[in-house]
C-alpha cells in the first residue's frame, strides 16, 4: 500500500475548548494558574523526596516521586500549547508536532498507569506482609518497577504512533479537540479506519481495563486481609489507601469513558480530556502531601530550614 504518497497534510486545525474570544481570556488566566501550580506541586514532590534521606529510602515515597515526575509531564505535553492558543486567532498544529503529542499522552499515560499497579503492590506488601516489606520492596525492586512502567509505556505508545503517521492524511485535517487524540486524528485519514481504529483503541483499552482491574483486585484484598486481621481494620485499611484509590478513580475514569466509546464522541469527552490532562497531575500532589504527615513535615523542612524539633517517623502507610 502506498499510504505515504496520499499524505498531503502538513499541518491540523484544533478546535481548541471553544470559540468564543472572551472565554478564551478566561480560560487562558484560569489554566495558566493551574498549569503552573500543577508543575510546581509536583517539582516541590520530587525535590522533597531526593532531598531528604528518609524519604528518599522508603519504597513509597520513591514510586510517588516517580508519579509525580510523570505527572510533571502529563501536564506539559500539551498544556503550553492549549494556552498559546487560546491567544491565537488560528489554532495550527504541525503534523509532527501532532504525532509527537500522540506518543507522549500514551507514552505517558501507560507508564503512570503501570506505575500506580507497582503503587498497589508496594501497599499490599506494607499492610498485608508487614515484616517482610523492606526485603522484598527493596531499591532494586523497586527501579525495576518504574523501569518496567516506562517500557510498556513506550512500547504502548510506538504501537500506536507507528500505524498512526503512515495512514493517508489527504483532508479535511481539522480536530475538534485542544491536542491531538488518538481517535480524533485517524478519523481524519483518507481511508476506511474502523477496523483498524478499533484494534488501536483496544490496545489503549486492554491496557487501561487491565490496570484497572489489577488495582482493584489489589485494593479488595487489602481490604479483606486487614478485616481478617484487626476489629475495625476496613476503616484502617480504607484510611490507609484511600489516597491511592482516590488518585485511580480519577486518573482511570476519564481514560476508560474516552476508549470504551471512541468513536461516539460527546461533549463530554472535551471535558473529560481536560480533566485527566489537566486537573488529575494537579490533584495528585494535593492527595497525597495532604493525607501525609511524613511529606508535609518534609516540605515544611525543605521549605523552611531544618529545625531540630522536626522529627521524621519511619516512613509508613499513608495515613
Amino acid at each position: 500500500m502506498k499510504l505515504q504518497n496520499y499524505s498531503l497534510v502538513s499541518e491540523f486545525v484544533l478546535y481548541g475548548l471553544c470559540t468564543s474570544r472572551h472565554l478564551q481570556h478566561l480560560f487562558f488566566i484560569f489554566f495558566s494558574g493551574i498549569y503552573v501550580a500543577s508543575v510546581l506541586g509536583n517539582l516541590i514532590i520530587v525535590v522533597t523526596i531526593i532531598s531528604d534521606s528518609h524519604l528518599h529510602s522508603s519504597p513509597m515515597y520513591f514510586l510517588l516521586g516517580n508519579l509525580s515526575f510523570l505527572d510533571i509531564w502529563l501536564a506539559s505535553f500539551a498544556t503550553p500549547k492549549m494556552l498559546r492558543d487560546f491567544l491565537s486567532d488560528r489554532k495550527l498544529i504541525s503534523f509532527g508536532g501532532c504525532m509527537a503529542q500522540i506518543f507522549f499522552l500514551h507514552f505517558i499515560g501507560g507508564a503512570e498507569m503501570v506505575l500506580l499497579v507497582s503503587m498497589a503492590y508496594d501497599r499490599y506488601v506494607a499492610i498485608c506482609k508487614p515484616l517482610h516489606y523492606m526485603t522484598v520492596m527493596r531499591r532494586q525492586t523497586c527501579v525495576g518497577l518504574v523501569l518496567v512502567s516506562w517500557v510498556i509505556g513506550f512500547v504502548h505508545s510506538i504501537s500506536q504512533v507507528a500505524f498512526t503517521v503512515n495512514l493517508p492524511y489527504c483532508g479535511p485535517n481539522e480536530v475538534d479537540s485542544f491536542f491531538c487524540d488518538l481517535p480524533l486524528v485517524i478519523k481524519l485519514a483518507c481511508m476506511d479506519t474502523y477496523i483498524l481504529g478499533i484494534l488501536m483503541i483496544s490496545d489503549s483499552g486492554l491496557l487501561s481495563m487491565s490496570c484497572f482491574l489489577l488495582l482493584l483486585v489489589s485494593y479488595t484484598v487489602i481490604l479483606i486481609t486487614v478485616r481478617q486481621r484487626t476489629a475495625g481494620g476496613v476503616s484502617k485499611a480504607l484510611s490507609t489507601c484511600s489516597a491511592h484509590i482516590m488518585v485511580v478513580t480519577l486518573f482511570f475514569g476519564p481514560c476508560i469513558f474516552i476508549y470504551v466509546w471512541p468513536f461516539s464522541r460527546f461533549s463530554v469527552d472535551k471535558l473529560l480530556s481536560v480533566f485527566y490532562t489537566i486537573f488529575t497531575p494537579l490533584l495528585n500532589p494535593l492527595i497525597y502531601t495532604l493525607r501525609n504527615k511524613e511529606m508535609k513535615i518534609a516540605m515544611k523542612k525543605l521549605i523552611l530550614g531544618p529545625n531540630p524539633r522536626n522529627v521524621l517517623f519511619t516512613p509508613r502507610c499513608f495515613r
